[in-house]
């Protein structure tokens, strides 16, 4: 078993753990151990879906697939990805995502490198946005040899980076903001030169490739890292979170794979899709395992906002703002599943004191899924020509795996949310994926092999 992904159970990673024993154990700690008490609060932990999800699931994909997005309407959502984000931020600007203040308590590297002494550094984030992830970085920012870099594929995304007040006087460091595709062939973001820099910031920005572009992104990201300390701090969604069980018909492109009502697209991944895309193999039992019960992950509150409906939505901190219907964080909407903007308080979950549910059962997780084995996999990630470097071709031109593996695994895991709506006694079940992954040193050449 790689001993990498299992986290230390007393170190402290966040926050400190709040005795359960207290009156009013903060918002982030808060395991749901009595049925009865579901409904007593606005949000639990870490909660094991019910015996009865498996179902809701089917149903739910069932009525997806009912009615699929047409061949014609993929290729032209397909076809030019950045324009629908181009429209997005030109209706909202960069007023409709909350800042990401949470990345310092969820990845510390990014505090690490933001030390005063930390010396000379570079974090780029792949797929910007308007700014909403690494402008929280560049305030928190204390070393003068910080340097940031800032990219997305739709231009008006990157012009509002560009128009930010920070950007151009930033009070520490520097930044620099450039219109690239992260899945582009063979081109390198601007500024950027390969094995150049120390940390990547990937959020919920796979999910909105379509997995044919996969390759080339993580090819991108393991050129642009430095060999051997490089890292990607990485967190995206889950598979059968409640935005894809409410998507509605005539959303799926394919298995997993959706589009929104303003045209961008949502993939929702399994841990063993990220594993294999990182590292080129699967998880162990054991590793399922702990990542199932939440011991590599802290915990996170997410915001969430319909740009469809021009509203916000929010999974506060606070008993008092909880979500009055579970149609305001739909997945059938247009973007209530890209939370650019989350929101997060965070405490470890294993520690002394704290109390975690005894009843949390991967087996009874991974009954949930209606397909088991490679179906939960994409055939992209099981076809053995499937490229993290591009490096070599084969005789059809393809790429081949040539250094093997890209990255190692610090840390993967699923943070499980249930969401409670007190008033119509309603359960909303959320699932995200998060990890931390590190670029290998090179390795000699071969091709890859799954287990």
């Amino acid at each position: 078993m790689n001993a990498s992904i299992i986290a230390n159970p007393t170190a402290k990673r966040a926050s400190s753990v709040h005795d359960v024993n207290s009156l009013d154990p903060p918002f982030g700690s808060r395991y749901l151990v009595d049925s009865s008490l579901t409904f007593t609060q606005n949000a639990w932990d870490h909660v094991p879906p019910p015996v009865d999800q498996g179902a809701t699931i089917a149903a739910s994909l069932a009525r997806q697939r009912a009615a699929v997005v047409s061949e014609e309407e993929k290729l032209k959502i397909n076809s030019k990805p950045a324009k629908y984000w181009d429209n997005f931020y030109k209706n909202n600007e960069g007023n409709f995502f909350k800042d990401r203040k949470w990345l310092h308590n969820e990845f510390p590297d990014l505090v690490a490198a933001a030390e005063p002494t930390a010396g000379s550094l570079k974090i780029a984030e792949f797929g910007c946005g308007a700014g909403n992830s690494i402008f929280p970085v560049l305030s928190a920012n204390k070393n003068p040899l910080l340097e940031l870099y800032a990219y997305d594929y739709s231009s008006h995304a990157v012009k509002l980076v560009q128009h930010n007040p920070l950007y151009s006087s930033p009070s520490c460091g520097s930044i620099h903001a450039a219109v690239w595709d992260l899945a582009s062939d063979h081109v390198l973001p601007p500024g950027l030169v390969p094995g150049s820099v120390d940390i990547v910031i990937l959020v919920f920005v796979l999910s909105a490739l379509h997995p044919d572009e996969w390759a080339s992104a993580i090819r991108n990201v393991q050129k642009v890292l430095k060999p051997g300390t490089g890292k990607v701090l990485f967190r995206d969604y889950g598979r059968y979170d409640l935005t894809q069980l409410r998507f509605k018909s005539g959303r799926m492109m394919s298995d997993n794979f959706y589009k929104r009502g303003d045209g961008t697209r949502v993939y929702f991944f399994e841990m063993d899709e990220l594993s294999l895309l990182f590292t080129g193999k699967r998880l162990s039992k054991e590793e399922k395992d702990i990542a199932n019960s939440g011991a590599n992950t802290t915990q996170m509150v997410e915001d969430e906002e319909d740009p469809g409906t021009g509203s916000t939505t929010e999974i506060p901190s606070t008993p008092s703002n909880v979500p009055t219907t579970i149609e305001e964080i739909d997945g059938s909407s247009p973007a209530a599943t890209d939370p650019r903007n989350a929101t997060v308080i965070l405490l470890p979950i294993q520690q002394s004191g704290m109390f975690f549910p005894s009843d949390i059962s991967t087996a009874r997780i991974d009954s949930l899924s209606p397909n088991r084995g490679d179906l939960d996999i994409h055939p992209k990630l099981l076809d053995p020509l499937f490229d993290g470097t591009g490096d070599t071709n084969n005789s059809d031109g393809q790429h081949r795996m040539s250094h093997h593996p890209l990255f190692s695994t610090i840390n993967l895991g699923i943070d499980r949310r249930l969401i409670v709506n007190r008033k119509r006694q309603l359960k909303m079940y959320r699932v995200w994926m998060q990890g931390v992954f590190q670029k290998n040193h090179e390795s000699t050449t071969g091709v890859r092999e799954l287990r």
